[in-house]
C-alpha cells in the first residue's frame, strides 16, 4: 500500500516537473520571438545575386552589440540582404568597454560609422598616464601625422551601440525603439579610498556616495579559436575577449568587421556554406596582426600591474614605468602599438626585448654582483613566464609567420549556377 502510494505521488510529482518545464520552454520561446529584429534592405529588393529576396536573408547576425551592428551596417551598405537579431533592443546599462583608442577609431571611419561618436557626450582620448609610487609616466598616442579629429574615444557604452543600432535602422529608414550595499560602501572608503591617487580621490568619493551607482565589471579573457561552422561564424566578444585595461576590445571587434566586409565584398553567391567556410577561414589569420597586437599588451599589461609581493614582478613594474618614461622611439613605438596605429606583432615582441633589455641593465648598474645577476634571471624568468603563454595562444604561426598559413591564400570561391539563399 505504501508502495502505491509513493508511486502516486512520484507520478504526480513528475507531472508536475515536466508541466513546469515545458511552460518555461513555453515562454522562453515566446520571449524569443518578440526579440528585436532589423531587417534591410526592403522586401522584395534585388539583392547582390540579382535575385529578388522575398522575406530571406543572404545574412543573419545574432547580437546588435558594437560588432553586430556594424557589421550589419557595412553588409547592409554593400547591398546584401541582412536581418540582425537583438534580444534587448533597450541600451546597455554595464560599464564596459567605455575607451576606443585611435586605432579604432580609424576603422570607424573605413565603415563610415565615425558619426556615431558625435553627440553622446564623447570626450577625446590622447594618451595614458601610468603611476607607481609617486612616479608617472605619461604617454602621449603618435597622432602628429593625423588628421585633427583623430584620436581615442571616451563615452557611455549604451549611447554608442544606441548610435550604432540607429544608423543600421537608418538604412530602412526604420527607427530602433528605444550593486550596491551598505557594506560595499564602506569597503571602498575604508580600502580602496586611501590607495586612490589624490587627484581622483573627490570624484571616487563622490561616486560611491551615489545611490546604488556602485556596480562591477567582470574581466574575461578568451583566446580566439577558429571555430569552422559552415553557414556560421563568431565575431565581437563571442569570439575573442582580453583584459579591459587598455580599451582595446571595441578596436578589435571593428577590424575584424572591416576584414570580414572585405573578404564578403566580392562573393555573389552564399547559397553553397561549406565552399564560403572553407574561403573565410582565412579571416582568423587576416585578424591576427590587430587582434594579437591589443590582446597580448593589455593580458600582459594587467599582469604587469596587479598587486604582487614578488619582488621580481616589482622589478617589471618599475622597468616597464621607467622604460615608457624614456621617451623618444621607445615609448612612441609602445603607445602606438597601445593606441591600435601599429599592429604588428614583430614590433610587440621587440619592445618587449628592448623591456627586458632595459630592465636587466638598470638591476646591473653601476656595477653587475652575484645579487643584479640574480635578480635580472628572475626577472627575465617573471617576464617570460606573463609574455610567452599569451603568445602560444595567439599562436606563434599566425602572429609572425601568416604566410606559411595554407588558408592565407584562400581566393574567393567561383559564383554559382544555381542562384539561391543561405537559411
Amino acid at each position: 500500500m505504501v508502495g502505491v502510494i509513493g508511486g502516486v505521488i512520484a507520478s504526480l510529482l513528475g507531472f508536475v516537473f515536466l508541466y513546469c518545464n515545458s511552460l518555461i520552454r513555453f515562454r522562453g520561446q515566446r520571449k524569443l520571438n518578440r526579440a528585436a529584429s532589423m531587417e534591410f534592405p526592403k522586401k522584395n529588393s534585388v539583392n547582390k545575386t540579382g535575385s529578388e529576396g522575398v522575406g530571406t536573408a543572404d545574412i543573419i547576425i545574432v547580437g546588435a552589440g558594437v560588432a553586430g551592428a556594424a557589421l550589419a551596417y557595412s553588409l547592409g551598405k554593400d547591398g546584401r540582404r541582412v536581418r540582425a537579431i537583438e534580444r534587448d533592443l533597450n541600451a546597455p546599462n554595464r560599464m564596459a568597454c567605455e575607451s576606443l583608442i585611435p586605432g579604432g577609431y580609424l576603422k570607424l571611419i573605413e565603415l563610415g560609422l565615425e558619426d556615431c561618436v558625435d553627440e553622446i557626450g564623447a570626450q577625446r582620448l590622447l594618451g595614458y598616464t601610468l603611476y607607481k609610487d609617486g612616479k608617472e609616466a605619461h604617454v602621449s598616442f603618435p597622432l602628429e601625422k593625423s588628421q585633427s579629429h583623430v584620436a581615442g574615444r571616451t563615452f557611455h557604452n549604451g549611447r554608442f551601440v544606441q548610435s550604432l543600432r540607429k544608423k543600421v535602422a537608418s538604412l530602412h529608414n526604420e527607427q530602433v525603439p528605444s550593486v550596491s550595499n551598505g557594506e560595499m560602501a564602506c569597503y571602498l572608503k575604508t580600502q580602496v579610498a586611501p590607495k586612490v591617487l589624490p587627484e581622483l580621490y573627490d570624484s571616487f568619493i563622490s561616486a560611491i556616495e551615489k545611490k546604488g551607482n556602485i556596480r562591477i565589471a567582470p574581466n574575461k579573457i578568451m583566446a580566439a579559436a577558429p571555430h569552422l561552422t559552415p553557414g556560421a561564424l563568431l565575431i565581437g566578444d563571442a569570439l575573442n575577449m582580453r583584459h579591459a585595461i587598455t580599451g582595446g576590445g571595441m578596436t578589435v571587434a571593428l577590424s575584424d568587421v572591416v576584414i570580414l566586409r572585405d573578404l564578403i565584398r566580392p562573393l555573389h553567391d552564399l547559397s553553397d556554406a561549406f565552399t564560403v567556410s572553407k574561403y573565410l577561414e582565412s579571416f582568423y589569420t587576416l585578424r591576427k596582426p590587430m587582434s594579437s597586437t591589443i590582446n597580448i599588451l593589455a593580458n600582459v599589461l594587467q599582469k604587469i600591474f596587479s598587486a604582487s609581493s614578488n619582488p621580481a614582478m616589482e622589478n617589471l613594474q618599475h622597468t616597464f614605468l621607467g622604460y615608457m618614461r624614456l621617451g623618444g622611439m621607445f615609448s612612441y613605438g609602445a603607445s602606438a602599438m597601445l593606441c591600435g596605429l601599429c599592429p604588428r606583432p614583430l614590433s610587440l615582441a621587440f619592445h618587449f626585448l628592448f623591456i627586458a633589455m632595459y630592465g636587466v641593465g638598470r638591476l646591473l648598474l653601476p656595477f653587475p654582483s652575484p645579487k643584479r645577476l640574480w635578480d635580472g634571471a628572475k626577472l627575465l624568468w617573471v617576464a617570460s613566464s606573463i609574455l610567452l603563454p599569451y603568445i602560444y595562444s595567439e599562436g606563434i604561426r599566425q602572429m609572425f609567420f601568416p604566410l606559411t598559413v595554407p588558408a592565407y591564400y584562400r581566393t574567393p570561391p567561383k559564383k554559382s549556377p544555381k542562384k539561391s539563399f543561405m537559411h
